[in-house]
C-alpha cells in the first residue's frame, strides 16, 4: 500500500507540460503570421509553425489554429511582453543614389542575401528565373502563371509569395513578388508589394524607407 501512495504521489508531483503561448500577428491570403512562445512564423494553411500549432484556415480577420489538437479562432492581436503591451519600434533605412542615378539596397528574401534594384514604377518584387532558383523559390509547382507586360512586350510570368523579405533593418513577411521566364530583369527589383508596406520618400537624394507602426 504504502509503495503504492508513493507512485501516486510521484505523479502529483510531475509538472503538467504548459500549452504554447499562441497569437495570430498577420493575415495573408491563404497564411497567417504565428507567434508561439515568441517564435515568430509565417504558416500557410494546411501546414504546421512552431510547436506543431496548425492553420486550419484564414479569412481578412481571424484564423482557425489547431493547437494541442484542438481547433478554435484566434482573431488579429497585438503583442504583449511581461511588462504589458510591447512598444513598437520604427525601424529606418536611408539608401544614397548612385552615380548612375539609382537606389541599390542590401536584403534578403527567405533568409538568402540578395542586392535589390529600387524600383518604385514596378508593382511588386520582379525576379529571373535564375534569381529564384538560387534562393530556392519553387515557383513553377507553387506559383500563378501570369502574363506580364514589360517595356519589351508581353513576357511569361509566375505570381508567388515570398515568406519572408528583408532590407536592412526592415523585414515584412508575406510579400507578393513575380518571377519572368528568362533572364530579364537582369537585377531584382524591389517594388511597390515591399515598398508600401514599409513606407518610403525621397529627401535631399536620400530613399528613406520607414516601416509602419
Amino acid at each position: 500500500m504504502r509503495r503504492i501512495m508513493m507512485g501516486m504521489a510521484g505523479l502529483l508531483m510531475t509538472p503538467l507540460l504548459a500549452a504554447p503561448q499562441v497569437q495570430v500577428v498577420g493575415l495573408f491570403p491563404g497564411a497567417a503570421v504565428l507567434s508561439v512562445d515568441g517564435q515568430r512564423k509565417l504558416v500557410r494553411v494546411g501546414q504546421s509553425g512552431p510547436s506543431g500549432v496548425q492553420v486550419v484556415s484564414v479569412d481578412s480577420r481571424s484564423a482557425v489554429l489547431r493547437v494541442d489538437g484542438v481547433e478554435r479562432s484566434y482573431g488579429l492581436s497585438r503583442e504583449y511582453n511581461t511588462e504589458g503591451v510591447a512598444a513598437p519600434q520604427k525601424q529606418t533605412l536611408s539608401i544614397a543614389r548612385s552615380n548612375g542615378g539609382h537606389y541599390w539596397a542590401e536584403g534578403a528574401i527567405n533568409g538568402r542575401a540578395q542586392q535589390f534594384l529600387v524600383d518604385t514604377g514596378a508593382t511588386s518584387i520582379a525576379l529571373n528565373e535564375n534569381h529564384a532558383r538560387r534562393l530556392g523559390i519553387d515557383y513553377r509547382t507553387r506559383g500563378q502563371p501570369i502574363q506580364v507586360n514589360t517595356a519589351s512586350g508581353t513576357a511569361k510570368g509566375w505570381r508567388v509569395t515570398l515568406d519572408k523579405v528583408s532590407v536592412g533593418p526592415l523585414q515584412v513577411l508575406g510579400v507578393e513578388a513575380v518571377v519572368l521566364e528568362g533572364a530579364s530583369p537582369a537585377e531584382a527589383l524591389l517594388g511597390m508589394s515591399f515598398l508600401n508596406r514599409v513606407g518610403w520618400r525621397v529627401e535631399n537624394n536620400l530613399l528613406v524607407l520607414q516601416s509602419h507602426l
